[in-house]
């Protein structure tokens, strides 16, 4: 006979909006899971990467958004899933309430934390991909590399180092320099 597996419990958005405000959680498929507070590496590359992105959308008058989290993504709801992405970019205001985004934004960076790199590797490769995100970058600062998925074009887990200069596919002519990044790193 086959062993049961035990079942995880699964929230409501109703008991996820309940949750203390202090703390940083996801969830996927209806199962809460903790998130680490980011660190000083991770802070200053999300500072820089925010603020080149937005600088360029101004600088073109675009209409689309960045938030940078912590900033809900709301991706289903039966089953609940919930995640804050490190960096988004939202082209469909209607997809903005208020409070968080609802379905998937255009663009968005994951920037590895050291004890859980399966998590952006794997679980939110699979989400991202299948809920309609355009684009992916998953940035290691460990390893120093740089993965684009551009899943509008079926382009998978192109890898990049900190001293590349990479173009955001979702735009015409939006290029982010790393190694400028990585000099600020000391990388």
């Amino acid at each position: 006979m086959p062993a049961i597996q035990p079942q995880m419990e699964t929230i409501t958005l109703e008991q996820y909006e309940a949750l203390p405000e202090e703390k940083r959680a996801e969830v996927f498929d209806g199962v809460v899971y903790d998130m680490a507070s980011p660190s000083q590496i991770h802070q200053t590359i999300s500072m820089e990467l925010s603020n080149i992105i937005y600088n360029y959308i101004k600088s073109k008058k675009g209409s689309c958004q960045l938030f940078s989290a912590p900033f809900d993504v709301k991706l289903s709801d039966k089953p609940l899933t919930i995640v804050q992405p490190d960096i988004m970019v939202i082209c469909d205001r209607d997809k903005l309430d208020g409070k968080r985004c609802n379905g998937a934004p255009d663009f968005i960076i994951e920037i590895v934390s050291p004890g859980n790199p399966e998590d952006d590797y794997i679980r939110k490769l699979y989400y991202y991909r299948n809920y309609g995100v355009r684009e992916y970058w998953i940035v290691d600062p460990r390893r120093k590399t740089i993965t684009v998925n551009y899943f509008e074009r079926n382009m998978l887990n192109i890898q990049y180092s900190f001293d590349s200069t990479i173009k955001v596919n979702i735009y015409d002519d939006l290029l982010i320099n790393f190694s400028d990044i990585a000099e600020l790193l000391n990388m």
